[in-house]
């Protein structure tokens, strides 16, 4: 599961950073502002839910349920 979420982040992270590159160079800063707000909330949900099932994983290690 490491490998993959890693994976995962950075292929948001570059995807992101291609966009607004491109829609800095087009002169669109404002639309370029929203796509790494929407890159950084996709990222921000990937780790909640790791930090759940963490959570989840520490609760039935210590018989809490």
């Amino acid at each position: 599961m490491g490998a993959d979420i890693i994976l995962k982040i950075a292929g948001i992270g570059l995807l992101t950073a291609i966009v607004c590159v491109i829609l800095k160079r087009s002169d669109r800063d404002d639309i370029a502002t929203f796509a790494t707000l929407a890159g950084l909330i996709l990222v921000i949900v990937l780790v909640i839910d790791m930090v759940g099932g963490l959570f989840d994983t520490i609760k039935n290690i210590l018989s809490l349920s």
